[in-house]
């Protein structure tokens, strides 16, 4: 990585720990609820979830398919709302935005990065990564963002060129050029063999570190759970047990 941009991302990393001395949590839930239909045939995705994250941590959201881990990911993030109880970021109530609000909340605090990569085939890297930047209100440069992950001398090719842990570093790339206050990771690994997996796990691990990000992680593969501040085990909509973490592995050290 080039001396610039460590020293930009060091000057976001010094100006984020500040806030989370303001804000010690990022997210704090209350009673929250999903409930999908009515009657008998409603489905409970999540069932009264009382939850607190930390500031500036790496957390994994542990648990099996259906177990709601995805529809909180979903809720906290604004791209869905809870049938009942509270969601606040930081100090902002989600629950109570409008549509309006949630797209600016988005727009300015959130980057989401998904289990297939979501990239424009006609774009370059750097036209995907610019999708971005040219809509954020402080943004990174392109060049900067996949410097970051490790692509700078890939910025003119395209998907089709790169390969599958490539194509997961642009899109990483493309969720933190915004500077965001947190990154959401939906089964960010689940299309990638265990090599370039644990190349991936490691590039949120640094933005973790560098940027001051609060970094969500949802999975069902355990293994992931060994590089996390913290771990909270989802079941049947409800949350089973928080895992604090003594001391975590390096992503390359992760049995896959």
């Amino acid at each position: 990585m080039n001396s610039n941009v460590t020293n930009a991302r060091g000057q976001v990393n010094a100006v984020q720990r500040a806030g989370s001395g303001q804000h010690p949590y990022t997210y704090t839930t209350n009673g929250l609820t999903k409930v999908y239909g009515e009657g008998q045939a409603a489905v409970h995705a999540l069932r009264g979830v009382d939850l607190k994250i930390p500031s500036g941590e790496m957390v994994v959201l542990l648990g099996p398919s259906g177990s709601g881990k995805s529809t909180l990911l979903n809720i906290i993030g604004g791209l869905d709302r809870g049938t009942a109880g509270t969601v606040f970021f930081q100090d902002q109530e989600l629950s109570a935005m409008s549509d309006a609000q949630l797209t600016r909340y988005r727009r300015d605090h959130v980057g989401f990065v998904f289990q297939f990569y979501n990239l424009m085939p006609s774009l370059t890297a750097r036209e995907n990564v610019e999708l971005v930047t040219e809509i954020a209100t402080d943004p990174m440069t392109p060049e900067e963002a996949l410097g970051l992950v490790g692509l700078g001398k890939r910025a003119d090719h395209f998907p089709s060129q790169l390969s599958g842990g490539e194509q997961q570093r642009v899109a990483i790339a493309r969720a933190v050029a915004k500077q965001p206050t947190v990154l959401f990771c939906d089964e960010p690994t689940g299309a990638l063999d265990s090599t370039t997996g644990r190349a991936v796990l490691k590039v949120l691990k640094d933005v973790n570190e560098q940027l001051g990000a609060t970094v969500l992680i949802v999975t069902h593969a355990a293994a992931t759970a060994a590089m996390a501040h913290r771990v909270i085990h989802f079941a049947d909509g409800a949350i089973r047990e928080v895992v604090e973490n003594d001391t975590r592995l390096n992503p390359e050290d992760i049995e896959w």
